[in-house]
């Protein structure tokens, strides 16, 4: 098997003016936005939980953790269903939710295109970053997810350690 050459997928979703693919295998589903109840005392991030097919998910607002302006809505109306809605990711069997400006698609890429990322990227940290692929005349940031939330953060979102 060609180490350089591998081809995974990703789900990619504009968050702000920048386009962001999480990798397809850590994706459980894509819904539509509901109705976020807050927690009491949560980190700023964290918008609140939603009751998925009776099982409590955290929603994370990637804007405020990153400092992202939320993408302005255009006045095209018919493209509703590509608007914001949740990625639920399973992030070490643990289910989190997190916001984005509209779903973009599935698109294949070939680790051999992944390059490392700039020092400073949208505000976002190169901790948090996985790798960046050039497209036509954009680029795709590559996030990971398992870096985006330690197991401490984990444990207070999901109410684990609810004493502190």
């Amino acid at each position: 098997m060609a180490g350089e050459n591998t081809q995974f997928q990703l789900v990619t979703f504009q968050l702000g003016e920048e386009l962001y693919g999480v990798d397809i295998m850590d994706v459980k589903e894509i819904v539509k936005v509901q109705s976020v109840r807050p927690i009491p005392n949560a980190p700023y991030y964290v918008e609140g939980i939603i009751n998925l097919r009776s099982e409590i998910i955290p929603i994370i607002n990637l804007h405020k953790r990153f400092h992202i302006t939320k993408l302005a809505v255009a006045s095209d109306d018919e493209m509703e269903e590509d608007e914001g809605g949740f990625i639920i990711l399973d992030i070490e069997g643990n289910k989190i939710g997190i916001i984005i400006d509209r779903v973009a698609r599935v698109v294949p890429v070939n680790s051999a295109d992944v390059k490392a990322p700039p020092q400073m990227l949208s505000g976002i940290g190169t901790e948090y970053i996985q790798g960046v692929v050039q497209q036509k005349d954009s680029y795709l940031i590559i996030m990971d997810t398992r870096k985006l939330f330690n197991a401490k953060e984990l444990q207070k979102m999901i109410g684990e350690d609810s004493e502190e």
